[in-house]
């Protein structure tokens, strides 16, 4: 038995470089036959796609409003996706500088907590105080593909207003407008100056930051580049993760959220990624020329820090 509640279901322009390979109180009820022993296996990928629609067809039906420490976001809905079932990256509290540079700089990504104090920074981001403050800016949206190659100006207001809603499963990346990293420096610098990063540098390197906000189920599907930090600030952020050697099975104009419905419950568990979700207030690091794609199970603010 499968159940879902609106309350409880648990659902930079970062460029490749060339040649880069119902109501809140609503509970559902999906009775299903019960498997034979020797179908179970063969079954269990169909499986996970039933419960993974089953599962979206409930967060569409469900309006969602504002909750505590949410910042204002959840306004704009939330698509109920599972978090993964077990966290296969490094979870580090207060990790010095020796130990990043031993243990995952050049080797492997990490998560770090407790790392910097964003609250300031966190509180400027809310819903209501950029739409007062940055309301009338123009920015530019790319395309959610891995090669992002189109481009949109509207109003940040508009952005937020019209385009905020749960990822359509359906859509195709250059049909998904995403708010990530053409930021204009002059017009927001003022928010940046208050945002503390991650104090971990890399030698012969420049930290340039990449400011955005996306809506539930969108991100960014696999691609690589430079070594960065990325910082949650409201939401979740589901991430996947490729060691350089190891390219992905994917299609750069599919979404990563369709890359989950359709290609991930094929993958043997030796082909699966490093994946985790990252929550706010959390830093995920990864590695030079590690295949990487995202998935908003919130609608999320986040920041990078690219060394490049």
């Amino acid at each position: 038995m499968l159940r879902g509640g609106c309350g409880g279901a648990s659902i930079r322009r970062s460029r490749a470089l060339p040649g880069a390979p119902a109501s809140p109180g609503l509970r559902l009820r999906l009775r299903l036959p019960q498997p034979s022993e020797a179908s179970l296996f063969m079954g269990l990928g169909r499986w996970r796609g039933m419960r993974f629609l089953f599962l979206v067809l409930v967060a569409l039906a469900c309006p969602e409003s504002g909750t505590p420490g949410s910042g204002g976001w959840e306004l704009s809905g939330h698509l109920a996706l599972e978090e993964e079932e077990q966290c296969t990256v490094d979870r580090r509290a207060n990790l010095t500088y020796a130990e990043f540079v031993h243990q995952y700089a050049f080797s492997k990504p990490v998560i770090l907590q407790r790392l910097t104090n964003n609250t300031l920074f966190q509180d400027l981001c809310s819903r209501e105080k950029l739409l007062a403050e940055f309301g009338d800016f123009r920015i530019r949206l790319s395309t959610a593909n891995t090669y992002s190659y189109q481009k949109v100006d509207l109003s940040f207001q508009d952005y937020v207003e019209q385009l905020l809603e749960p990822q359509d499963p359906n859509s195709l990346g250059n049909d998904t407008l995403y708010f990530f990293g053409d930021n204009n420096f002059t017009e927001w610098g003022g928010l940046f100056q208050h945002y503390s990063p991650p104090p971990f540098g890399l030698w012969g390197t420049t930290a340039a930051y990449s400011f955005g906000i996306a809506g539930a189920g969108s991100g960014v599907p696999f691609h690589w580049h430079g070594p960065g930090f990325s910082e949650v600030i409201f939401g979740r952020k589901r991430w996947f993760l490729y060691p350089p050697e190891k390219r992905p099975d994917f299609h750069p104009n599919k979404t990563t959220l369709a890359w989950l419905r359709d290609t991930y419950p094929a993958l043997p568990i030796t082909e699966r990624p490093l994946q985790c979700t990252v929550q706010a207030g959390e830093v995920l690091y990864f590695p030079d020329r590690w295949w990487h794609a995202t998935l908003n199970l919130d609608t999320s603010v986040f920041i990078s820090t690219f060394l490049g």
